[in-house]
């Protein structure tokens, strides 16, 4: 069965750190690319950060470069995205998903994980 679930997520204060995971079962992640979504109350669904299934090429929202890192395990068939800095603006449900071509649209994504939620708050 095709699955992607994502863990990790929390309370963390402002400028602390967050590791998520997103584990895929049914289908191996170093074949597809995979994207990061975060969708905050009242706000549409946000592409974050993707990495390729090509040549590992990764991605970045303005809103996160510099202080998001994406990466992949294949042994694990696992994807993370290591956050640093993190701001009460990136509060929300982080998603991940799996497409075929590297995007930030989330109409390209054919398999969405559950969520996680990421607060960062004092």
């Amino acid at each position: 069965q095709l699955q992607l679930v994502e863990s990790g997520g929390g309370l963390v204060q402002p400028g602390g750190s967050l590791r998520l995971s997103c584990a895929a079962s049914g289908f191996t992640v170093e074949h597809y690319a995979i994207g990061w979504f975060r969708q905050a109350p009242g706000k549409e669904r946000e592409g974050v950060s993707c990495i390729s299934h090509s040549d590992g090429s990764t991605y970045y929202a303005d809103s996160v470069k510099g202080r998001f890192t994406i990466s992949r395990d294949n042994a694990k068939n696992t994807v993370y995205l290591q956050m640093n800095s993190l701001k009460p603006e990136d509060t929300a449900v982080y998603y991940c998903a799996r497409t075929q071509i590297p995007t930030f649209s989330p109409y390209e994504y054919d398999y969405w994980g559950q969520g996680t939620q990421v607060t960062v708050s004092s």
